[in-house]
Order: structure tokens, then sequence, then C-alpha cells
């Protein structure tokens, strides 16, 4: 899988976005390979996360800014909990698409914000919302993004209800 597209709206010096991204890309090689999240994890700090001389941009899937532990965090606790996550998420998609039919980079992105989302308060929903959003319009130029953004809603409004009541 290559990385988001260059023109995208990811930009350099976001290691918080950087780290999401990554993860997502992790999953999917994960979950697509059959490798253990862990072997992947390792893969991706040793040869992917980091600039290196040849390559500073996101070409070949390399995150040049990306926060390591936040990334290994992710990929940790989303594996760990996937079962669960699969069944929240579920929750949330209409009855006419399992996740098994969404695109296997969709299914990553959103097992990702779930991953996040079900931590208490940290960061706050809305901004896992939106850094998710940015990696969906990095990845795809169709309806995708805005699909991802109602699940993402109602993922958020169900795990992190409080963060949603008006005072």
């Amino acid at each position: 899988m290559s990385g988001p597209r260059e023109s995208g709206r990811l930009q350099k010096g976001r290691p918080r976005t950087g780290a999401r991204l990554a993860a997502v890309q992790a999953l999917f090689q994960s979950e697509q390979a059959g490798e253990n999240p862990e072997t992947v994890i390792q893969q991706f700090v040793r040869h992917r996360l980091g600039p290196n001389d040849a390559d500073e941009g996101l070409g070949e899937g390399r995150v040049p800014d990306a926060d390591a532990k936040l990334f290994a965090r992710i990929v940790r606790d989303t594996a760990a909990r996937i079962e669960s996550l699969d069944e929240t998420i579920g929750k949330a998609l209409a009855k006419d698409w399992p996740l098994e039919k969404l695109d296997p980079v969709l299914r990553a992105l959103l097992r990702a914000a779930a991953g996040e989302l079900s931590t208490p308060h940290e960061p706050p929903a809305r901004v896992v919302i939106n850094e998710y959003l940015d990696i969906a319009h990095g990845f795809f130029v169709g309806d995708e993004p805005r699909f991802a953004n109602g699940v993402l809603d109602a993922l958020a409004r169900s795990l992190r209800a409080d963060e949603f009541v008006r005072p």
C-alpha cells in the first residue's frame, strides 16, 4: 500500500497525524498480509517512520513526521481489542454494509479511530475525528471521506457521549 496523496490534506510537521497515518497503514498491512501487529510495528519503526536521505515525502508509504510512541500505542491497543472494536464499528454501520464489505484501508482507518475513541477523553473526540478525516482525504477522492465522517461521528457520540452534551 502506498501512502496518501502528497497533494492531499496531510502536511509535514504534524507528528501525531503522522502517527495516525502510519497506524492505519500498519493495521492494513497486518490484516492483508496476516502479519503479527508487533512485527509490523517493528518494521515500521525501522523502515518507514522518520525521514531518510532518499525521500523526505510521503511516497512509498514512508511517514517522515510521525510520533513513534503514539503510532505503536494505537496499533497495539487497536489490535488487542479488534473484535470488540469491530462490533462497535458494526453498530455504527448500516445493516447492509458490514465491516467486511468496506475498503480495507477504510476499515483500518475506522478501527484505529475507534481504538482511540474508546479511551477516555484524550485526545478529545473532535480532534480524533478531524485527524482521521484528514487521513481519509489523503487516501480517497470519492465518497469515502464523507462516509468515514458519518461513521466517526456516530462512534464518537456512542463512545464519548459526554463530550457532545450541550451545557
